[in-house]
């Protein structure tokens, strides 16, 4: 009897939803999309903030490096601009045509929605063994596929589009979803901005000395926590995929 109780309890699936990075992990690095956001982050500091082209390289390294994003650097050490824009600066000259639509991913994808688990389903002829518990069934279980990037909707939903992917996913969350529309009051000038190159450049400095930023994105915590709160899953029942994973 205990050994059909066993059988016949179904083993509850490990994880409930998957979040799934976007860029540079369902479409390959060498579509060339990362080093066109490379350049385009640039040509905004160099353009829009007035940052000598000099001390972009350097600049955009530490600010990535110890905010996650550019755009989360440039907040923290002071800068003041509009998100929508600084987005279709930065995305909206993209060569998206560089993104092939991948089915096999699909494939792969449609299949995740889908799970198969063992339960008992012995006939009455046989007798009772560990064979019994592999006969049978099928049971659906629907895992929830998100996608979770720190970029905006408008270019997730183009590089999905792309892919042919845009029905695998039952939400975005993105650049809008963690963070409010920014005031972009006007910038007071160098005099505000803080030096972060000069500040690493001094014996002892620490990352935890850096100003904080106001914009949440991973790899932050807060950002991952807030993620699965929207999701609304059990974060330890979530997964996350990506280049990094």
């Amino acid at each position: 009897m205990e050994f059909e109780d066993r059988c016949h309890k179904v083993q509850e699936p490990k994880f409930d939803c998957l979040l799934f990075d976007l860029d540079d992990t369902l479409y390959p690095l060498s579509s060339g999309i990362a080093s066109h956001v490379k350049k385009n982050i640039g040509d905004y500091m160099v353009e829009k903030l007035g940052i000598e082209e000099s001390k972009i390289e350097n600049l955009g390294n530490l600010l990535y490096k110890n905010y996650g994003t550019t755009m989360a650097g440039l907040r923290a050490i002071g800068y003041s601009f509009d998100y929508d824009e600084y987005h279709s600066f930065v995305h909206g000259r993209l060569p998206y045509e560089n993104i092939k639509p991948d089915p096999v991913l699909k494939h792969i994808l449609k299949n995740l929605r889908i799970r198969k688990l063992v339960s008992s389903s012995r006939p009455e002829s046989k007798p009772i063994s560990h064979v019994s518990c592999n006969r049978v069934l099928v049971l659906n279980w629907h895992a929830s596929l998100q996608i979770f990037t720190n970029g905006d909707k408008d270019h997730a939903v183009r590089a999905l589009k792309r892919l042919g992917l845009e029905d695998c996913f039952e939400g975005i969350i993105c650049f809008e979803t963690l963070n409010p529309p920014c005031p972009s009051p006007p910038c007071d000038g160098e005099a505000s901005i803080f030096d972060i190159a000069g500040h690493f450049s001094m014996p002892g400095a620490a990352a935890d000395e850096l100003p904080r930023t106001p914009v949440l994105c991973k790899p932050n915590v807060d950002a991952m926590e807030e993620a699965l709160r929207i999701a609304n899953v059990n974060p330890h029942k979530a997964v996350r995929h990506s280049r990094h994973s």
